[in-house]
């Protein structure tokens, strides 16, 4: 499950995680992970990643497959995929795992995602799968398609699976269209890929997704550092004058 690595790197980064929270969770039941989900939530610095040069900001690109758009309403993450990206350079490691969700799958949903209710019999639970993303992107700076979508799941299984606020980070890449392209409209994935002459391959899986959300952030990060932004408060103040 690659809590111990984790815990490593925690000791690596921060140098202050609470020794009796490290002790506990190095044992591995749910109430030990929640106790360590809660120190990695109180230490994560959100704020320091605004202030680095784009050009060498580390990221994680990520997408996740729903059962539904309403975590709220009993919808569930099924899978997750993930790319790294430093600056405009998407990088070899990549994440991608189902969900254990315990859950049917609606049928809508199966011919969208290719995915049956029984190729998660074997999969590992969302807790796990938690642990090990997190422990993939570290302190990472998080970039989605459409955030609202990964921020609302990713917010409701912190709360499920530990009791804790999700506070990653995650940057839209509507930021980053927006500047470049102020006049466009376009909303997909697809649509933008296509727009952007980026073949559109293995749509509405997680890793596939994640693929082509890294190669379009990269693509406009360089140009939105050729219109003058050099770090993401950057775009963000040249949002808020839009």
């Amino acid at each position: 499950m690659g809590v111990e690595s984790f815990l490593q790197y925690m000791r690596d980064l921060y140098g202050k995680v609470n020794s009796s929270v490290l002790h506990a969770t190095s044992s591995g039941s749910n109430s030990q992970q929640i106790a360590f989900m809660r120190q990695l939530q109180k230490d994560l610095k959100v704020e320091v990643a605004s202030r680095l040069p784009l050009s060498n900001l580390k990221a994680v690109v990520f997408d996740i497959e729903t059962t539904g758009f309403l975590p709220d309403k009993g919808d569930q993450i099924i899978s997750i995929g993930a790319v790294k990206v430093e600056g405009c350079e998407i990088l070899d490691e990549q994440f991608y795992t189902l969900v254990n969700a315990d859950v049917e799958i609606p049928r809508e949903i199966s011919r969208l995602t290719g995915i049956e209710t029984e190729n998660l019999l074997d999969a590992p639970p969302l807790s796990d799968v938690l642990v090990q993303f997190f422990e993939f992107i570290k302190d990472d700076t998080l970039v989605a398609h459409h955030s609202s979508h990964e921020k609302s799941f990713m917010q409701s299984a912190c709360w499920k699976s530990f009791k804790t606020p999700f506070k990653h980070r995650i940057v839209d890449t509507s930021f980053v269209f927006k500047i470049v392209e102020p006049k466009q409209r376009i909303l997909t994935l697809e649509e933008w890929c296509e727009f952007s002459d980026i073949p559109v391959i293995d749509r509405h899986h997680a890793l596939g997704d994640a693929k082509l959300t890294a190669i379009l952030w990269c693509q406009y990060l360089q140009r939105v550092q050729q219109l003058g932004c050099r770090t993401l408060q950057d775009i963000y103040e040249r949002l808020a004058l839009r």
